[in-house]
Order: structure tokens, then sequence, then C-alpha cells
């Protein structure tokens, strides 16, 4: 603990403040007392609660905790106790009263145990005394704190869960007799404090006031401490945004620890067990965050039920996607949700993978990541949006009747969606990223991504030249393999109005042929694009090496030579028709 400063007022002199502070600090009444002393340091030794002390003289009145002492006791026959106690009632910000004698050392290590007391353990953020109840900053605390650790969310904290408080606050469980003494209490001053043998929210809350009216404040702000709350019942910065460092050509990924905490809160909250978070179940799961982490454009980024409730499998991609694209708001999240208490972990940092950098992926020609960014790009109708839809198994129809059926209260469009693939018989999660490149590829920067996805529509005759050239301006020259798409293949194709068709553009430029894409009929053709993709993005080095000169040509040519019979057939018979 940091040491801090504790101010000495009254408004008379010759009380006896500087009698007291040497008394303590000498351990015996001093019979030479100067006029005045200067600022004092207390050291830790010295103090029960051992932290040193900072102490000066003022006579002004500040609104800090306030420790009334009723000093030189030895000078009166019995107590002042019955007049000064109105006195603290009247005013909140007085803590507690206390006679002591710095002739007879009375009271004067529990003076500044008090004065200490006061400051770490204060009862004002806590505590309405006029109420008699606690405050509502205090109850939205403690609520939080009670619904994590209510592990199975049957909203009672069994002896089990109570032990694991206990241990987690305190360091140690309760004594069998001892846990049913606190169940007793609670049960004798309460209504509905317990149930089933359990602690109900408001026997916690109860208990904790009881500690307060008693004094132990100690009690609840050691709790309080532990889940993360600074002197104002706000979750410090420290807690909720730990360091965490990201070189440039690193992403963060959760690793398995990650994983395990997220499906627990899942399996925790999945109360009909149906492997699906309906809207009310998610609206529980983050409960304990003062916002819901996750807008209704999530229900369009991972794959959903046919109710359109997230499923188990898109609830795990939509925490990937999050500690992919804004970590630290993800460690954000992990820390309402308790993630450093229940998994006793230093902080939420834990549950997180930081890659190595992308260059030596490269140069190594392997990596160990399993999260892989592709950007989409293409001119506007070419159908991006479509095809990120049809990465979580929804064609136009299924689409459409998702929005109108959906019971939430709004379903909006996401640039980014999130699903897995196997590649080389390794799960991976591909990230795809819908680009609006006439307001978005302002940079360098910008076209950054694992791999980038050029769209074009066959139907439309400029749509290609518009892909080649942000090809020729962000990715001819970079590291960044290159899919490109030919949707709409289910409409007649027309040409091109480039210098070379898009299968004569691939080969130049040493790219996989074009891959046929269409949203009328999600055929393993279709969806191969979203394999091929993160294939790209987890072997860049090998990106158009199965593009020999023989073998694509050999296509190019025999697919000319069909052409060419075709058209001088067709040409026969109509003149024979003339």
């Amino acid at each position: 603990l940091a040491p801090f400063i504790l101010s000495f007022s009254s408004l008379t002199a010759k009380v006896g403040k500087t009698s007291l502070i040497m008394s303590l600090v000498g351990e015996e009444f001093p019979e030479q007392v100067p006029p005045r002393a200067e600022e004092i340091t207390i050291p830790a030794d010295v103090t029960p609660e051992k932290v040193p002390t900072h102490i000066f003289f003022c006579l002004c009145y500040i609104r800090v905790p306030i420790i009334l002492v009723g000093n030189k006791s030895d000078l009166r026959c019995g107590s002042s106790m019955e007049t000064i106690l109105p006195i603290m009632n009247q005013f909140s910000e007085i803590e507690t009263c206390v006679e002591c004698s710095a002739k007879n050392l009375k009271n004067i290590s529990e003076l500044f145990y008090y004065a200490q007391k006061a400051v770490l353990h204060p009862t004002a953020p806590l505590y309405d005394p006029e109420d008699k109840q606690l405050k509502p900053s205090c109850v939205r605390a403690l609520t939080r704190i009670f619904y994590i650790s209510d592990q199975d969310n049957d909203r009672i904290l069994s002896d089990a869960e109570l032990n694991s408080f206990q241990k987690s606050c305190f360091g140690n469980p309760l004594a069998p007799q001892a846990l049913e003494d606190v169940k007793t209490v609670v049960w004798k001053n309460t209504s509905d404090g317990v149930q089933d043998n359990g602690l109900t929210l408001n026997g916690f809350l109860f208990l904790n006031t009881l500690f307060i009216q008693r004094g132990r404040h100690e009690t609840t702000w050691t709790i309080l401490r532990k889940f993360g709350y600074d002197d104002n019942l706000e979750l410090t910065d420290d807690y909720l945004y730990p360091e965490l460092r990201v070189p440039v050509g690193c992403t963060t990924e959760l690793n398995h620890q990650g994983y395990q905490f997220i499906q627990q809160l899942f399996d925790k909250y999945d109360e009909d067990k149906d492997s699906a978070l309906s809207p009310k179940e998610l609206r529980n799961l983050f409960c304990v965050c003062p916002y819901m982490p996750w807008g209704p454009e999530v229900y369009m980024t991972v794959p959903t039920t046919n109710e359109g409730y997230i499923s188990n499998h898109g609830y795990l991609c939509q925490w990937t996607l999050s500690a992919y694209l804004d970590i630290h708001r993800c460690l954000e999240h992990l820390g309402y949700l308790g993630y450093p208490i229940l998994t006793e972990q230093d902080s939420q940092t834990a549950a997180v993978t930081v890659t190595r950098e992308k260059k030596v992926d490269l140069e190594k020609r392997q990596t160990q990541r399993s999260v892989f960014l592709c950007k989409v790009i293409g001119p506007r109708g070419t159908g991006k949006s479509a095809f990120l839809q049809a990465f979580l198994d929804r064609c136009d129809r299924q689409i459409l009747l998702f929005t109108i059926n959906s019971d939430h209260a709004k379903v909006a469009f996401s640039p980014y969606v999130i699903n897995t693939v196997q590649v080389s018989n390794q799960e991976k999660y591909l990230i795809l990223n819908e680009v609006d490149v006439e307001t978005e590829f302002l940079k360098k920067s910008d076209a950054s991504c694992d791999v980038a996805c050029l769209m074009y529509d066959i139907s439309d005759p400029h749509s290609f030249n518009y892909c080649a050239s942000i090809y020729k301006q962000h990715y001819m020259e970079s590291n960044i393999p290159c899919v490109l798409v030919a949707s709409k293949v289910d409409l007649p194709e027309v040409k091109q109005f480039h210098g070379m068709t898009p299968a004569e553009f691939c080969y130049k430029h040493r790219l996989p042929p074009p891959m046929p894409f269409s949203t009328l009929s999600l055929d393993s053709t279709s969806k191969n694009i979203y394999t091929r993709l993160a294939w790209a993005a987890m072997y860049p080095h090998l990106n158009g090496s199965d593009m020999t000169n023989t073998t694509f040509w050999l296509r190019v040519a025999l697919g000319s030579a069909v052409v060419a019979v075709l058209g001088f057939a067709i040409y026969r018979a109509v003149a024979r028709l003339k």
C-alpha cells in the first residue's frame, strides 16, 4: 500500500496534537514538547496497518474522512463519549470517535489505526448512515461480484461457491461451522437472504451491510479491491486495461486458457442447453458489463442457428474476431466478466497469445497463427456483401428471411464476417472484411491483410478494370497473396473493357485463375473459394505456384479451340439457313 497523509486539525491550540504524535513515535510521554512540530513521517513498522504515514498540521476544514479525538483523558474522570456520539451521528464525514491520553499512552496506537483505516477503508463510498443502507454504486459493484461468483447461474451462492469466493478474496476457505453461522445470521435477519441452503443476492448484500455497520469496512473493501475496484467504486484502468505489447506485424489471438474461459461462460448462460444463446441469454451473460459489448451487427457477423440465435460456434467466432481486431477492448470485456479472479491469473493477458511477426513466418515459410484476415475488394454492386454472408451459409433468400423473421430489435449489416475453414487438416479462423476502396484505401497500411480477394462482376464490362487497377496500385509489389473471384456467374458473361482477359491478367501476374461464384447456389465450387483464400493466407509463398506455363496455357488454348470450333459451326449453320 502507498503511504498516505494524515492531517491533525483543531480550532484551538494546546490540545495535545504534537504530544500524541511524539508519544506514538517514542512510545513514551515527552516531558518537553515543541510548540509546533513540522511535517512528520511515521515509519510503517510503527503502525498496525504497516503503512508509512505523513502527518502535517492545519486549521482548515477539508472534506475528508474525520476521526474525532478526545485527548487528555487523564485529566477527566469518566467518559465524554455520551456527549460526542450525537456529533458523530450528525456528520457523516466522522468515521469514529476515540478518547486517548498522550501522557498515559492510552489508545495512541488505536488512534492511528482508526485514522489509517478511515483512509484505506472509508465508509462514505459504501454506506449511507442516514438511510442505514448501502449506496447505489456499492450495490452495483457487489451485484457484479455476486453474479461472477455464482458460477452455475442459479442465482444462489452454494457452499462450494462461497468457499471459492472466500479463498479468492481472503486466501482461505471458511470452516464448515463458520459457513453455517454466516448463513444463520443472514437467515435470521432477512426474509429471502437464504434459499436452498445458499446465499441469494439480497443475502450477500445484507452480509456486507452488516460488516460495515459493525465497523468491519475492511472486509467489504478487500472484496471490492480483489474484483478490481478503486476508492470511487470504479474498476481501475490497471484492472481493465493491462499492458500488452503488440509489435508491428504481429496479431493477437485467444489461447487455450482464453477459449476455455469463454466456453465456460457460454455453458453457464445457455440455460436451455440448446448450444445457442438467445437474446435474453446473451444479455444475461453480459449483465456484469456496464454496456452491451456486442451490437445487433453480431447476428450478421457470425454463424447463427435457424432461429437466428448465436450458436456456440458463432459465439467463439465473435470472441476470436474481437481479440484480433481490438485486443484492448477484448481485454476490457474479459475484465468485466471476471477473468483474472475466476482463473486465478494476474490479468486478462494470460488469455491472449501475441503471434510472431509476419515477416518471420514468410522467412520460415510456415506459421502457427490460427486467425487470418482477408479483405474483399471490388466495385460497388459486385456482390461483396452477399459473398460475405455466403461464408456463413446464407444465400440471398436466407438473408432476407433472416432479417424479416429475426426477433432481435434491429439487425445491422456488418463489414466483417468470421467462420472456420479446414486447411491441411487444421481448423483455421478466416475473417472476411468488405472494403469500400473509394473511402478506405487512403494509405498503404489500409491495404494490409493476409490475403486480398479481388472481386469483379462478369456481367459488368467495367468491373474487372477496377480490380486490375487496385491490384497494380496496392498489391503487385507486396507479399500479400491475391485471389480473383468472378461473381454473378449465373448471369451472361460480357467482355471486360481491359487490355487483356481476366485469365490472361492472372497468368501475367502469376495469380491463380479467377474462381467462379454465385449466390444463387452455394455449391461446393463456390464454397471452395473460402478454403482457397485461407490456404493462400496460410501459405503465401506458394500462391500462384500451381500455375505453370504448360498447364495453364494448355487450358487456355483448349478453351480457345473449343470456342473457335463452336463459332465456325454456328456460322456454317446460319449460312445454310440463308
